[in-house]
């Protein structure tokens, strides 16, 4: 076994290197390195389009014991997955199982990695890794199996939500009451959120023109990277915010979009929030939220325009994590009420969304 092993390296742009041993697929590969800190859910963190671009790392020790499901679908979306397939650059873990049980399993982690071409590597020290970004900030690094050297340079001009969304409108039928969702890398799990609630959602790319949509109301996703890149998404939902009233909700990069566009500002958290126990205040109230997370940039509170106040703020750093209109019913979500912390603990408000969709 040990004869079949395969070196990997994790190299910082600090220069820091991470020696351990190679899964999933051979190659090399950059992007930025952030850390998540939950416990379970793989698959779905994995297939999250918000991590588009970006290396991985796993706090959790264990990784990889309960396998990997099929791809299975439903009504055109995966019914395990948040997208079509795995979505990191590559991923970095400390133990890696490589036996696994469960019964909606049908491969291995390393097998999963293999069929996707994403390299990956474990038997390095991740508390080691998860404490030089919290400490010096997300670095861009990469990942090497075998011999060679990583290119630590990243494309600035690469557009990771055009990657990441769809490229022609997709119609999920359910109910009379129809949502428009762009698509700036949409998890599946919101798109079922809405058609339990009996919706039909017309899926639209990032930099679809809303003006000429019939809808009851409007969602603006979750996505990678950089809001102020989503220039044609801003430019759009600022041209609905001034014409009419129609419901808008904002759900992670949605909702940092949804600021942009009302005139507030963003910047770049050091480390981000990624985990699945973001402890979230509802201001003004005493009511607590464990919110699940996956950002690396933030909305300005102190940059909300005087009609706009903020909605959540983070127990842990202050940051805002929602905002919402005094009178018009516009709201945003910066951490994700889908993916089920709680379980469903925030989903009320989809419920409030729904609401406001009329009669």
């Amino acid at each position: 076994m040990d004869s079949e092993r395969v070196p990997g390296i994790l190299t910082l742009e600090d220069g820091t290197t991470y020696k351990g041993i190679s899964f999933g697929a051979p190659g090399t590969v950059q992007g930025e390195v952030v850390f998540n800190t939950g416990m379970v859910g793989y698959p779905e963190t994995l297939t999250d389009p918000s991590y588009r671009g970006q290396i991985l790392v796993l706090t959790y020790p264990l990784v990889g014991n309960y396998g990997v499901p099929g791809d299975e679908m439903d009504e055109g979306l995966s019914k395990h997955f948040e997208s079509p397939g795995v979505q990191v650059e590559g991923l970095v873990i400390a133990d890696l199982s490589h036996h696994y049980s469960h019964w909606s399993a049908t491969r291995s982690l390393d097998r999963w990695l293999k069929e996707h071409d994403v390299p990956a590597i474990y038997g390095v020290d991740t508390r080691a890794i998860t404490k030089r970004l919290r400490e010096k900030g997300t670095m861009v690094g990469g990942i090497v199996t075998g011999a060679g050297d990583p290119d630590l340079s990243l494309d600035s001009e690469r557009n990771i939500v055009a990657e990441v969304s769809t490229r022609e409108p997709v119609v999920y039928e359910r109910g009379e009451k129809k949502v428009v969702l762009v698509d700036c890398g949409v998890k599946n799990n919101i798109i079922r959120a809405f058609l339990r609630r009996n919706i039909t959602v017309k899926r639209v790319p990032w930099d679809h023109d809303l003006t000429r949509e019939d809808a009851h109301g409007i969602i603006i996703s979750n996505g990678p990277g950089d809001p102020k890149k989503c220039g044609e998404t801003i430019k759009n939902v600022r041209k609905l915010l001034s014409r009419n009233d129609i419901p808008i909700l904002g759900i992670c990069l949605g909702s940092q979009i949804l600021a942009l566009a009302a005139g507030a500002d963003t910047y770049k958290l050091k480390y981000g929030h990624r985990s699945q126990n973001q402890p979230c205040m509802e201001a003004g109230t005493k009511r607590c939220y464990i919110s699940s997370q996956n950002h690396g940039y933030a909305v300005d509170s102190d940059t909300l325009p005087e009609d706009w106040r903020e909605w959540f703020y983070n127990v842990n750093d202050n940051t805002n994590e929602g905002l919402i209109h005094i009178s018009k019913p516009f709201f945003g979500a910066q951490f994700h009420p889908e993916a089920s912390p709680g379980p469903d603990d925030t989903e009320f408000i989809f419920d409030m969304f729904t609401r406001r969709l009329g009669p």
